[in-house]
């Protein structure tokens, strides 16, 4: 796999904008979600919050990201208390720069959303691990456990 990730900046909660390079973490995680406030992907972030020390201990930062605005994250933050950033990609910069964007069936209808999807970047850019087409039971798991794999 290991290709390089091209850098790239987005807005994300806390007024911050996020910055791919220059990242000290030895891991980033990017997960992308659909929707917040949804009952998926709001078990997925909270999956990913109460993890959150082993992901710290194991050198990894954690960053959400969805179509959602600011607003809309920032209030999802505040409601689960998550303590990682969510970014906002309102238009589906970094989604498409990821390929997650895909027709998918949603109540008998055909709609144009995120996958679910989660990649692991090192320290240098570089991707060392994506999950496409996620399930949301045990996928922050099998991330946890890829990661302190690699520590």
């Amino acid at each position: 796999m290991a290709d390089v990730v091209t850098d790239f900046s987005a807005p994300m909660t806390s007024g911050q904008t996020f910055q791919l390079s220059g990242r000290p973490a030895r891991y980033t995680v990017l997960f992308f979600y659909p929707k917040d406030n949804t009952p998926g992907c709001t078990t997925e972030n909270v999956a990913f919050r109460d993890l959150y020390p082993q992901f710290q201990a194991a050198g990894t930062e954690i960053y959400g990201i969805s179509r959602d605005s600011l607003r809309s994250h920032e209030g999802f933050r505040a409601k689960l208390g998550l303590p990682f950033e969510l970014i906002s990609d309102p238009e589906e910069k970094v989604c498409e720069q990821f390929g997650v964007m895909k027709m998918k069936q949603m109540y008998g209808k055909t709609v144009r959303g995120i996958e679910r999807s989660t990649f692991v970047i090192d320290a240098t850019g570089q991707l060392v691990k994506e999950w496409r087409g996620v399930k949301v039971a045990g996928h922050v798991d099998e991330v946890l456990e890829f990661v302190t794999r690699q520590a």
